[in-house]
């Protein structure tokens, strides 16, 4: 692959590391150990929050009436967009049941997870969006006990947006807690009494490590590190749209990557140009988290073909994917790894982050080459079954006996013989596996 970096990453963003996983592991068992006092402990400590930690009625009222109605519009807006589409896949989804051999029946049912645990963000930006994403996608899926959770700060409370985002998209239980405390109430079934069978959601890296930590004794939708974002693009696109685009993403914080790969040395000349007086544009803070995004993790990398382009993009994995470039439907039919994929200049990513309808709560660092996005089917158990007549086990008994003895798991192979040996007495049966050539050697 012939490609050329003109701007390299400084850094390469952080896994994990082992004082983060120190800290995570005695907060868990901290927490595990105390039960709801030691949550409720571990709040007021790292958050300076004391006031109750189940969101009741009242205060869902309080946070309705303080938001601004054209506010309040475009959460509904947002609602009804991602709920359409996660119904949508909900429905791509089916059960079925079929004969394999005469006799032999199997089939498949679609069963919701009992409760799902949703973390909410709430730190450096009010994450209304993210709550839509996963409490709706949730509910949608069929799911009984949503339970939200979000950082709560001292006397402020849960961001009243995030708050009304939760009650529109129908959470059953919303807990103030953020960080460590939030995913262990949501594992643990603290002040709900509904330990959660899978917990999804976006947060910073102590929470990413707490689902890490807890993942086997619950489902985690994936783990997740900092937002990262690619631009392919050839020369029709917009160096302006582009450097735009990039540095939206790049907000996120310090440690977002973003990266531009292009067959135009013009546009790519063009980006690295504007970029810095699109980022001095932003507010304060926006500005300090993207100066330094750019700085230590972005990339600006020239191909000479599409093809090219579309291998580069493959071997990142990106988040996010947005092409700018000539023929679309070449693009959406290459492309095969990526969390969600934005054709063409109209849609950006910043659509999808916020109402447009597809899932935000997507695989990172490279995660994107196995795994998709959060969807309905994340809350939905594809569970097999299957029944068979007797004289169906005429058929199935002595393959599965065999096949069993050829792995040397005797006590599989009987239970086949004693079923044959009932539903069919005094018939024989081959029940045997034949010698190999070279069994027994090393």
């Amino acid at each position: 692959m012939t490609v050329t970096h003109l701007k390299s990453a400084l850094k390469t963003p952080a896994a994990g590391d082992a004082e983060t996983t120190e800290i995570v592991s005695a907060l868990l068992r901290e927490i595990e150990a105390g039960g709801e006092a030691a949550t409720r402990a571990v709040a007021e400590r790292l958050d300076g929050w004391t006031d109750d930690i189940v969101v009741n009625e009242d205060g869902l009222r309080q946070a309705e009436a303080g938001l601004p109605e054209s506010i309040k519009e475009d959460i509904r807006f947002a609602r009804r967009r991602i709920g359409d589409f996660a119904r949508r896949q909900r429905d791509s989804m089916q059960e079925f049941e079929v004969t394999l051999v005469d006799g032999l029946v199997a089939g498949q049912r679609l069963i919701p997870v009992t409760t799902a645990g949703c973390y909410v963000p709430g730190g450096r930006y009010a994450h209304a969006a993210s709550a839509i994403m996963s409490v709706c996608t949730a509910k949608v899926a069929g799911v009984e006990n949503v339970v939200a959770t979000s950082p709560a700060r001292k006397d402020r409370g849960i961001h009243p947006a995030i708050l009304y985002a939760m009650q529109v998209s129908g959470a059953d239980h919303i807990l103030a807690l953020g960080g460590v405390q939030g995913v262990a109430a949501l594992a643990y079934g603290h002040f709900t009494g509904h330990p959660a069978d899978i917990i999804v959601g976006p947060g910073n890296r102590f929470v990413a490590e707490a689902k890490r930590l807890l993942f086997g004794r619950i489902g985690i939708d994936v783990i997740a590190g900092p937002t990262e974002s690619m631009v392919a693009a050839d020369d029709t696109a917009d160096p302006e749209i582009v450097a735009a685009d990039l540095a939206g993403q790049a907000e996120h914080g310090p440690d977002s990557p973003v990266w531009l790969v292009t067959t135009s040395r013009v546009l790519a000349d063009g980006v690295l140009g504007i970029m810095p007086r699109v980022i001095a544009a932003l507010p304060e803070v926006a500005r300090a988290a993207a100066e330094a995004a750019w700085r230590d993790f972005g990339e600006v990398i020239l191909a000479e073909t599409r093809e090219e382009m579309a291998r580069v993009c493959d071997r990142y994995a990106p988040e996010h994917l947005q092409v700018q470039a000539r023929d679309l439907d070449w693009w959406l039919g290459r492309l095969r790894n990526y969390g969600s994929l934005f054709l063409g200049e109209e849609t950006t990513v910043a659509f999808g982050d916020k109402c447009s309808g597809p899932n935000h709560i997507l695989p990172t660092r490279g995660a994107g080459r196995y795994s998709g996005g959060l969807n309905a089917g994340k809350f939905i158990k594809s569970l097999t079954y299957q029944r068979m007549t007797r004289e169906a086990t005429r058929e199935v008994a002595p393959v599965a006996a065999r096949i069993s003895r050829l792995e040397g798991m005797e006590g599989h192979a009987v239970t086949g013989d004693v079923r044959l040996a009932k539903y069919f007495p005094g018939e024989r049966f081959d029940l045997q596996v034949e010698a190999t050539p070279g069994e027994g050697s090393d």
